[in-house]
């Protein structure tokens, strides 16, 4: 059973709130942790039906933990359901992080830079509910400067700093990122290192012996 399914068979369970548009975005990115060994780290629970969601889609293998400021979200605790009371800030080493917390950018911010570094070297960072980086009450606005909505985009700079020739120098993001994923109202990072970013040129061209392999970054060639 697909999460979209499961969320319309959640009738009799807990309540589990979200936009319909984000299940084929938490299937494409989480779908390489089903039945793994997985920390998944969920950043405000709700009503508690979302973090026993993600245990039947993840599996027997997972452990599940919440992260609210609400004693009362203690009582969703369950087989592979930890619940931690306290800021948004205070978790570490989890492979997935969903932050469906406060919504508001300071919290955003500050629990990104404090916890993306954190996260397990292949894992998954997802910010949901990005509207909010437009809404005044939650510190948003368009182009606002310290929304999170611009913060990703400098960091899309920060993604591609090894081509910027000198003028913005490679950071950790940099070195530790391979993507950004941007829809509506969401931001996945996907952690991940690479190998010396090149461009190989191969294969014999008409009339013409095999070309050797020439790098982009050797000023040897490339697009």
């Amino acid at each position: 059973m697909n999460l979209w399914a499961d969320f319309h068979a959640n009738g009799d369970r807990r309540v589990v709130h979200k936009w319909k548009h984000y299940f084929p975005v938490y299937e494409r990115h989480f779908a390489p942790f089903v039945n793994r060994a997985t920390t998944l780290i969920e950043i405000g629970c709700g009503d508690g039906g979302s973090l026993q969601m993600w245990k039947r889609y993840l599996g027997p293998h997972a452990q599940i933990v919440g992260v609210d400021i609400e004693p009362r979200c203690k009582d969703f605790e369950d087989d592979q359901i930890a619940v931690r009371i306290g800021p948004q800030q205070d978790v570490a080493f989890p492979d997935i992080v969903i932050d469906d917390g406060s919504h508001v950018m300071e919290h955003v911010g500050a629990t990104f830079a404090h916890l993306y570094p954190q996260v397990a070297k292949n894992g998954v960072y997802l910010v949901e509910d990005l509207h909010t980086a437009y809404w005044p009450e939650f510190g948003g606005g368009l182009r606002k400067p310290d929304t999170f909505i611009e913060t990703a985009k400098g960091l899309i700079d920060e993604l591609n700093a090894d081509h910027a020739r000198g003028a913005l120098a490679p950071t950790e993001f940099t070195r530790t990122t391979q993507s950004m994923c941007f829809y509506d109202s969401v931001i996945v990072f996907e952690r991940g290192t690479t190998t010396k970013k090149w461009a190989p040129r191969i294969g014999k061209e008409k009339d013409e012996e095999p070309r050797r392999k020439r790098s982009f970054f050797s000023g040897r060639g490339g697009p």
